[in-house]
């Protein structure tokens, strides 16, 4: 049998699944801080992915990285609400990203 190394974050049914393919697994449930670290690392993996996936894919790997994202703040003890509200503000006081506006340069100007 042979046996294969992860040492990554999973989703919390993973087990189940793996179990129901009548493969066995090694699970251990992670510290805090070590908790956060994968969080990141499963953040950049995600973030990797949807960068190199098709279209066609990309609302999946969309989904992925939110579902990471959420995991951090629950973890940060930061609301939904809270991120919602603070992205709502900074729409309001800065934009959004809708209009398309590429910033090619500045040029201070003489006093």
């Amino acid at each position: 049998m042979e046996t294969i190394r992860y040492d990554k974050l999973i989703r919390d049914k993973i087990p189940e699944i793996i179990k129901k393919k009548g493969v066995e697994s090694r699970t251990r449930i992670a510290e805090k801080e070590e908790y956060y670290q994968k969080l990141l690392e499963k953040l950049e993996e995600e973030v990797q992915e949807f960068l190199s996936s098709e279209e066609k894919d990309k609302i999946e790997e969309t989904a992925d990285i939110l579902e990471v994202l959420y995991a951090i703040c629950d973890l940060r003890g930061i609301s939904r609400e809270e991120i919602e509200k603070i992205r709502a503000k900074k729409a309001e006081e800065r934009g959004e990203f809708r209009n398309r506006i590429i910033l090619e340069e500045t040029k201070e100007k003489n006093s």
